[in-house]
């Protein structure tokens, strides 16, 4: 049943580049992110941009990659979520784990 491998097969895995804009640095965004990240069993990088806006780059499941923008755009996030300008396309699984950069 387990076989022990990661849900990240590259049939069933997508990704997803998020910009996450509004007051969402120096709120420890990135870390509560990286923790849900984690929880579902997501891959990827949060990183600050120059701009003040945060980048999410997440690559799993699809209801994964989604239960992960739903908590982002929740009142629950650190922060004060603005807006979030998401592209979506196939996995490419470079990714080992889940990093706050």
């Amino acid at each position: 049943m387990d076989s022990g491998q990661s849900t990240q097969e590259p049939g069933n895995s997508i990704r997803v580049t998020a910009a996450v804009n509004g007051m969402v640095q120096g709120v420890g965004f990135r870390y509560w992110v990286m923790r849900r990240a984690l929880n579902l069993g997501l891959t990827g990088t949060v990183i600050n941009r120059a701009d003040g806006s945060v980048l999410i780059t997440a690559e799993g499941l699809p209801s994964a990659v989604d239960g992960l923008l739903e908590q982002v755009r929740s009142p629950s996030a650190p922060g004060a979520v603005h807006d979030v300008e998401e592209h979506r396309s196939a996995a490419t699984g470079e990714f080992e784990g889940f990093a706050a950069g």
